[in-house]
């Protein structure tokens, strides 16, 4: 991931006399997205379509959509991009829309396409019914036996985190997820209690923008199952005073060895913070705050030979070839002191210039750091009374902790 976010997302590649094409990439699971574009277009459509293939893909073969996923799921993907451009301008890219043109690989298409030795893709030749109404997004005859919806209000955290633990910079960007299991046509209304925070806000197509611009209230019907209902920023204003809810303490040091040879040794500390700024949901069980998912990616010089790495928790994987060192530790709280040890055998005689920048990746649920949340969430144009789930979920984005 640091070798792409050094690659820019949109670049001018010469093309023949005086011509120029325009390649535009993404990185997701590991794999890169790639569109190619003869001419000018809006930079922003483009890497939205490519983000767009990347989640159906994932909705169609499951998370994470690797290398090995898109070669057992081939004639699957190339009946997607079919369908989801047309003449090289997106088409049909709603998840409901296409599983009614392409159902989803099961273990029963792929025990067929074994035995029959033909493709596991399975295409309707009726049109999905959302394609001929003003809701594409909608199925119709949606009916279930329990009618619920599921709202998460996810808040990324990208930091730029200075040795000796100090916030050298801050952006916090919001997504409000759905899961919509609702019989029928059902007309939504959310509503939160401090909406100022959001700003930048952006919506799926089923919101009436119109509504959110007079009253500040989000009113939709929603499509049905899993969906991004919007996405905003939290305003600068709410992060002065921003403390992570972890440090990580790096000590790097370089020596001659007996040889001649420089050799280095690194430790690193982990550890939760007693105090930090993050708002807690209500519903939460007193107590301690536990970080989950918690790992640190640790690149490290290119001079280095060898790397005896230790941990005293959780688990640690080396690649020799790209010198990068990821440790996860999964489930941690205050209680718990991880720590790394490495030993370092590098080649020639200088010390690295520069001590490598360490990636920390963490989660923590019914937390949040704007504190914005929901105050209410209505269904109208149904009979039923659906159950209802909002919670908070606050996770790290691209958040660095500087080596030096």
């Amino acid at each position: 991931s640091s070798f792409h976010d050094a690659v820019s997302p949109v670049m001018e590649v010469p093309h023949g006399n005086d011509q120029t094409l325009y390649l535009f990439s993404i990185l997701r699971d590991g794999l890169s997205y790639l569109a190619l574009c003869p001419a000018e277009v809006s930079p922003l459509l483009i890497l939205e379509f490519l983000h767009r293939v990347a989640d159906i893909f994932a909705d169609y073969f499951g998370s994470p959509t690797d290398e090995s996923a898109i070669k057992d799921n081939f004639s699957t993907v190339y009946q997607l991009l079919e369908e989801m451009v047309d003449y090289g301008w997106p088409l049909t890219t709603e998840p409901n829309a296409l599983k009614a043109l392409i159902r989803p690989p099961s273990v029963i298409s792929k025990i067929h396409s074994v035995v029959t030795g033909g493709s596991n893709a399975i295409v309707s030749e009726a049109l999905p019914s959302g394609t001929v109404s003003n809701m594409p997004w909608r199925a119709a005859g949606v009916s279930y036996n329990q009618n619920e919806i599921y709202i998460d209000i996810v808040e990324e955290i990208d930091a730029i985190i200075d040795a000796t633990g100090n916030v050298v910079s801050s952006d916090v960007s919001g997504s409000v997820q759905a899961q919509s299991q609702l019989s029928g046509v059902p007309d939504l209304l959310l509503t939160f209690k401090e909406p100022d925070i959001m700003d930048d806000c952006s919506f799926h197509p089923c919101v009436r923008y119109g509504r959110f611009e007079a009253d500040q209230v989000v009113s939709f019907v929603p499509p049905d199952g899993n969906f991004e209902l919007m996405r905003y920023r939290v305003r600068n204003s709410v992060l002065q005073g921003f403390h992570p809810p972890l440090f990580v303490t790096p000590q790097w040091s370089f020596a001659t060895d007996a040889g001649g040879e420089m050799a280095g040794r690194v430790v690193l500390t982990v550890g939760v913070r007693s105090m930090s700024s993050l708002i807690l949901s209500a519903s939460r069980n007193k107590g301690p705050i536990a970080v989950e998912d918690v790992s640190v990616t640790m690149p490290l010089p290119k001079s280095v030979k060898t790397a005896d790495i230790t941990v005293n928790m959780g688990t640690v994987l080396y690649d020799e070839a790209a010198k990068i060192a990821k440790w996860t530790l999964g489930k941690l709280d205050s209680t718990k002191k991880p720590q790394l040890q490495a030993t370092l055998k590098m080649e020639g005689t200088k010390k690295p210039e520069a001590n490598p920048n360490l990636w920390l990746a963490w989660k923590i649920p019914l937390a949040s750091v704007s504190g914005l949340s929901v105050s209410g969430l209505s269904v109208t144009g149904e009979t039923y009374r659906p159950y209802k789930g909002v919670r908070n979920i606050a996770k790290s984005g691209k958040f660095v902790v500087r080596g030096t």
